[in-house]
């Protein structure tokens, strides 16, 4: 006869610093989960097809296979496509944004502290069963997500909303920048910046509201288009637009030298 009490969620935790894998796995257990800890993701990798863990929490810094490198390897198996990858990065402004575009469902930073840590690890995993918001954004108002884009970058925003499948709309408001972003299921449906509409507008958007001072955002859920005029993805749209500021840049600095 089958027990009626659930077995614990296994976490996978991949960190070479053992002492602070300790410290982490210890916090994850008060919260509840079973956890497994390996050195090398190499290493762990192996165990995922037989023991597979319901989220796996990879540091970015391994000399191996780091988180950014880990997500694609197990996006790309249809047996292991479905388990989330969680990067734990020491910070900066760009690590969440690289985080969700190597395909990492979510980022969480070791300087938190393993408490949090595992607070943040519990609160994703409600949330993605239950398909709330991303983690950076609960414990904002139900009606509407608002932020300061100094605080986070628009890309990082962008790709939450897509990661986790989100319905609305999303109002940014940067320097010049006036526009809106619509959201179907996690997919940008239609967009508008000034005279400009569709992929143009969410490229002109990303662009311009890139690595500003001061700039807000609002997620209105629930919201939708009545027309799509978005044919791309949202990475790809994001990596257009970081292009075109490479560009920019270059030409910047051609023109300075000359």
């Amino acid at each position: 006869m089958s027990s009626s009490v659930s077995a614990p969620a296994r976490i996978l935790l991949i960190d070479s610093n053992v002492f602070f894998a300790r410290r982490v796995s210890e916090a994850l257990k008060q919260e509840g989960f079973e956890v497994i800890h390996s050195t090398q993701s190499a290493y762990a990798l192996t165990m995922l097809e037989y023991d597979p863990p319901c989220v796996i929490l990879c540091s970015t810094s391994l000399r191996d296979i780091n988180a950014h490198e880990l997500s694609p390897i197990i996006h790309a198996d249809p047996k292991m496509a479905h388990i989330p990858v969680i990067a734990i990065g020491d910070g900066g402004d760009q690590a969440l944004m690289e985080a969700f575009r190597a395909g990492c469902a979510d980022y969480v930073d070791k300087r938190v502290g393993p408490e949090l840590i595992a607070s943040h690890v519990k609160t994703f995993l409600r949330s993605n069963a239950e398909g709330f918001q991303p983690v950076q954004m609960l414990g904002s108002s139900d009606t509407a997500l608002t932020g300061n884009l100094s605080h986070m970058d628009l890309p990082g925003i962008l790709q939450m909303l897509a990661h986790s499948r989100q319905t609305g709309s999303l109002y940014v408001n940067a320097a010049n920048i006036d526009g809106v972003v619509f959201f179907d299921g996690g997919a940008i449906t239609h967009a508008e910046a000034g005279e400009l509409i569709g992929d143009d507008a969410v490229v002109h958007i990303v662009k311009y509201s890139n690595g500003i001072e001061t700039g807000s955002y609002k997620f209105v859920p629930g919201e939708s288009a009545t027309m799509r005029t978005v044919l791309r993805s949202a990475t790809e749209l994001m990596l257009e637009a970081l292009r075109e500021l490479d560009e920019d840049e270059q030409d910047s600095a051609e023109r300075g030298i000359s």
